[in-house]
């Protein structure tokens, strides 16, 4: 892990169970309270696992309430300054994918923005959005991002590209086959190799 906010080396199971036992039976007063709780954390942290920590308040089940499009410009600042793919992958997996399910016409302007941003998390967040959605996929979206960036030299951006192709070939490989067929000439080969890694 490259990172220069150093780790006090907590295993994830562990400061899981904290979460659970920290939050267990516990009542939000408001909205307010708990982003306080969950900003003050991320951005006053001095270690990744109280970034790891923040995120596990804001996904956590007492916090599904506040799970409204009023929390995308959090749930932006955590991918912009969280700016790897460790955080990026679990806000845009347990707090971004939710909200686009449940709010696809409204929030797929934003991933469809995100896809040509200049931030290149943003990017990355715009590719794997949809990484859980199976049948429900909106491949018109995933085609649009996946696009948007195929021409893209960046080693994070090629991997999503290839996870997120690979995930969706699981509900339709005949879809992901054709697409990689046509466009392979512009697709990186890692992108294409892991897009075709369990289809034989």
């Amino acid at each position: 892990m490259k990172s220069v906010m150093p780790f006090r080396g907590v295993p994830s199971p562990l400061r899981r169970a904290l979460v659970r036992e920290t939050l267990s039976g516990r009542t939000w007063s408001s909205i307010d309270d708990w982003e306080h709780v969950v900003a003050t954390l991320w951005d006053g942290a001095h270690y990744r696992e109280e970034r790891y920590l923040a995120l596990d308040i804001a996904a956590h089940r007492t916090a599904r309430p506040f799970q409204t499009l009023d929390r995308m410009p959090l749930y932006d600042h955590f991918v912009v300054t969280g700016a790897w793919w460790d955080h990026v992958d679990t806000v845009a997996g347990t707090l971004i994918e939710p909200l686009l399910a449940a709010h696809r016409e409204d929030l797929t302007p934003t991933m469809r923005a995100w896809s040509v941003d200049a931030d290149l998390w943003r990017r990355r967040t715009s590719i794997i959005c949809q990484l859980h959605a199976n049948a429900a996929t909106d491949t018109g979206l995933l085609a649009e991002t996946i696009v948007a960036n195929l021409t893209d030299r960046d080693f994070f951006i090629r991997k999503a590209i290839g996870w997120a192709l690979r995930q969706y070939a699981r509900t339709d490989p005949g879809w992901v086959r054709e697409f990689v067929a046509a466009h392979e000439r512009a697709m990186s080969g890692l992108s294409r190799r892991e897009a075709l890694k369990h289809l034989g």
